[in-house]
């Protein structure tokens, strides 16, 4: 059987940001394109992404409304029951339009499965996890408790685990959670990390003017939620600025999210508002000159079950241009960054604010730890190494998950 035969259609099912801005997804959609596949998208639709319908790149995008920053537990069941809703209605205009052969829920919300499942059952659609996030453990860290709704979250992710033909996971302790936690046969779970593309993090040249007159720049990019740990780094800040020597620093925060407004009024509490920027969502070639233009890259997530965890995406960003990072000690920023970041005491602002002071004075030491983590970027960790074990994941589900014969019929 040639490769042609064997490839069709994949639909890629996103609630968390909308594509392309959800940079693990768009990288995976294009991979596939790349490799053969004919790739739709199903995901929520936001001011920066408005169309409903759009192709880019020869990726077909069907975006759907969401009502934005759910706030309590209340809000995250209305915006999951709304997605739900939206989702399979445009699974099936998909199908009658372009069709596909495999489904691939990305969470969270883990409620994606049932598109998968009925898919699945009805029509023997091949299904995918794509396993981005540690719901329960995001709960807990979000809600500071566990209760009823965590014991759901944990149902959701077996049921999700269990309906999938195979998982992919975004590191080796997401492996170990598909296996242990999902009762998935290992050699159904592949690791695909989300690396960074070295073709659009391009290293450049500094731009002095977004110092701002300062001496250093120190930067921050990614979501602003409460699990973020932005508000670390803002204390980091006024420890830099405001505690012994004065620094001559500037910081910049690059992103967004629900908890921007109290970031806000907190350096304003704390004084520094002229020495933090809040850019905004940057997307693209808007990023790279400040990313380039910084001196240190910052990684504030907190330890806790959810962070410990998680693979950082913002840390491989930092890396792929060639800067040192400073972040917590935690398990798996370890595994990521190596000797490429100085290691602050899990949720100790004061010694974040030591660390990056630390890279400050010491411009050599700069160098060893950006050119570190370029070359881990480049040697393993980059989506250029990590597009073939996708593409290999789905060779494997092409190989050893029979159709059903009326997909069979359905497809010839």
């Amino acid at each position: 059987m040639s490769g042609n035969e064997r490839l069709g259609g994949v639909l890629l099912i996103v609630e968390n940001l909308p594509v392309p801005r959800d940079r693990r997804v768009w990288q995976e959609a294009l991979a596939l394109r790349d490799a053969g596949w004919q790739v739709s998208v199903i995901c929520p639709r936001r001011p920066a992404c408005p169309e409903p319908y759009v192709v880019v790149d020869g990726i077909h995008i069907f975006r759907h409304w969401l009502p934005e920053d759910a706030v309590g537990v209340a809000g995250y069941l209305a915006e999951y029951s709304i997605a739900l809703f939206w989702q399979f209605v445009l699974a099936w205009r998909v199908l009658l339009s372009r069709g596909f052969d495999v489904i691939e829920a990305c969470n969270p919300p883990e409620t994606i499965f049932l598109v998968g499942l009925l898919f699945k059952l009805l029509l023997g659609k091949r299904f995918v996890f794509d396993h981005h996030d540690l719901s329960p453990e995001l709960f807990e860290a979000k809600f500071k408790r566990r209760g009823p709704l965590h014991r759901l979250l944990l149902l959701l992710e077996r049921w999700t685990f269990k309906s999938a033909d195979i998982s992919l996971a975004t590191n080796d302790t997401f492996r170990q959670v598909a296996i242990k936690r999902g009762g998935m046969d290992p050699d159904r779970v592949f690791v695909v990390r989300s690396g960074p593309d070295l073709d659009r993090l391009r290293v450049g040249p500094a731009v002095p003017e977004l110092r701002r007159g300062r001496r250093h720049l120190v930067g921050y990019m990614g979501v602003m939620n409460s699990q973020d740990g932005v508000d670390y780094l803002i204390r980091a800040a006024h420890h830099l600025l405001r505690v012994g020597t004065p620094r001559d620093v500037q910081f910049v925060l690059i992103g967004d999210g629900p908890d921007r407004p109290a970031l806000e009024r907190l350096a304003a509490t704390l004084g520094i508002t002229d020495r933090l920027l809040f850019t905004g969502w940057l997307d693209g070639d808007e990023q790279l000159p400040w990313l380039n233009s910084c001196d240190v890259c910052v990684c504030p997530d907190p330890s806790n079950g959810f962070n410990d965890k998680c693979t950082m995406n913002k840390v491989l960003e930092y890396m792929a241009l060639g800067k040192p990072v400073v972040q917590f000690d935690l398990p798996e920023g370890r595994v990521s960054a190596g000797e490429a970041a100085l290691y602050a005491r899990p949720n100790d602002p004061a010694d974040l604010a030591e660390k990056i002071g630390t890279l400050l004075d010491d411009q050599a030491l700069c160098r060893r730890l950006g050119a570190i983590g370029r070359q881990r970027i480049e040697g393993e960790l980059s989506w250029q190494r990590q597009a073939p074990r996708l593409v290999a994941a789905y060779e494997t589900l092409i190989a050893t998950v029979p159709r059903r014969r009326a997909d069979q019929r359905a497809s010839s």
